[in-house]
């Protein structure tokens, strides 16, 4: 388990940045927190961290339901489930594909339908501590998460 607080975006996209390096091709970021809680900024530090080009701007795929961001280190697939009320909703999107491919998948609101996260999933839980400061906590891979 890894718990950090930040307090600002930018520290939360720092810590996502570092925690990229941890992850590999097929590894799946499962994200879960109130609204505002930091989320998006975690995979927009994921982005970072796989350098994305910056011109390619992360935002939550809140419609479209899913994101591709393409051109770095690995690419990163982003899912959004907050609008989703059923999990038949997500059928033809190929989740399969994304979740055991070359890339890694973030999925947030992943709460809403944990039966469709794989069993090795990491967790990342975001709690709002302050305005700007947030408690953030990382679990999974059997919650043995060495430092490098």
């Amino acid at each position: 388990m890894i718990k950090r607080k930040t307090k600002s975006p930018v520290e939360t996209q720092e810590f996502a940045a570092e925690f990229s390096a941890r992850l590999r091709p097929g590894d799946l970021v499962a994200l879960i927190g109130d609204l505002g809680a930091g989320k998006t900024h975690f995979v927009q530090g994921l982005a970072a961290g796989f350098s994305v080009p910056e011109k390619i701007y992360v935002r939550s795929p809140s419609f479209a339901l899913i994101n591709e961001y393409l051109g770095g280190r690995l690419p990163l697939y982003h899912f959004d489930f907050y609008r989703l009320s059923d999990p038949s909703e997500t059928e033809g999107l190929g989740m399969e594909e994304y979740f055991y491919g070359e890339g890694v998948t973030a999925v947030e609101w992943a709460d809403h339908f944990p039966e469709l996260i794989p069993a090795s999933a990491y967790w990342v839980e975001f709690k709002i501590l302050g305005d700007r400061e947030r408690e953030i906590t990382i679990t999974g891979k059997d919650d043995v998460i060495p430092s490098e």
